[in-house]
């Protein structure tokens, strides 16, 4: 059952949005008790604030403490949204394609039916710098902790699992199946109890730097291997569906899915 003060915040939002839904750990597959909700979708900025000299809020961020309930909530304008899609951006496509759903329509489904088409083999030098970041903080940190041990499975994990299906694949639970990372189930019931076990020992730092190691120059092969094209089929297809969505929304088109 989805918390409704989530959808309240939502409900809240200044501007129309065309879809929001729940990425971050819930959607990784491993919250902690404390995990906050990391709420992400599009919103639609008003015709004055897209051709106006005042240019609007391309991207509103929102936390709030709702009853205990930590919630972040961070949204793009639709043409923003519709130019990350098109790069190697890893995150608008887990954001656009996560089940967790918050609201929905018709133009999120649609938005939706192009992701397979903004797809390219380059997404895997966007895993690849995420895991190195991760990596640097979980070695950075004394005594070495969970969290950042599990991003770094988390995402290379993803990557290997895009460029050899062209699926996008956000649930380390899920993409263990394939995997098969003897030691991950544990990592992740660590996480789930809370940060009172979210610290390693230092005797198994080896074996996760070799592992880090192995899946990074996996993640490598797999993009060279992959048949993923070089640069998005989609992109036609998205432009026109950013000047549909204005033209619907500022009531200079057809009308409203």
């Amino acid at each position: 059952m989805l918390d409704p003060r989530l959808r309240e915040q939502v409900r809240q939002h200044p501007y129309p949005l065309l879809f929001a839904t729940i990425s971050g750990a819930h959607l990784y597959g491993f919250p902690s008790p404390d995990s906050d909700f990391d709420l992400r979708g599009v919103h639609v900025l008003p015709l004055a604030e897209v051709v106006g000299l005042e240019p609007g809020r391309e991207t509103v961020e929102k936390n709030a403490d709702v009853e205990g309930l930590e919630i972040d909530l961070v949204t793009h304008d639709v043409a923003k949204f519709c130019r990350l899609l098109l790069r190697k951006n890893g995150y608008v496509l887990e954001q656009l394609l996560s089940p967790l759903v918050v609201q929905s329509g018709p133009w999120h489904e649609e938005l939706k039916s192009l992701a397979g088409g903004c797809l390219t083999r380059h997404h895997a030098h966007h895993y690849l710098g995420f895991a190195e970041t991760q990596w640097k903080l979980f070695q950075k940190a004394s005594p070495p902790k969970v969290k950042p041990l599990l991003y770094v499975y988390r995402v290379l994990l993803t990557g290997i699992h895009l460029m050899r299906s062209g699926e996008v694949q956000a649930n380390l639970l899920v993409l263990n199946d394939e995997a098969r990372l003897p030691f991950l189930p544990e990592l992740i019931e660590r996480k789930l109890q809370g940060p009172e076990q979210g610290c390693l020992n230092e005797a198994d730092l080896a074996q996760h730097q070799h592992e880090y190691e192995r899946l990074r120059a996996e993640l490598l092969n797999s993009f060279e291997r992959s048949v993923l094209p070089h640069s998005p089929p989609a992109a036609d297809a998205v432009h026109d569906f950013l000047v549909r969505v204005r033209l619907a929304k500022h009531g200079l088109g057809p009308h409203e899915k």
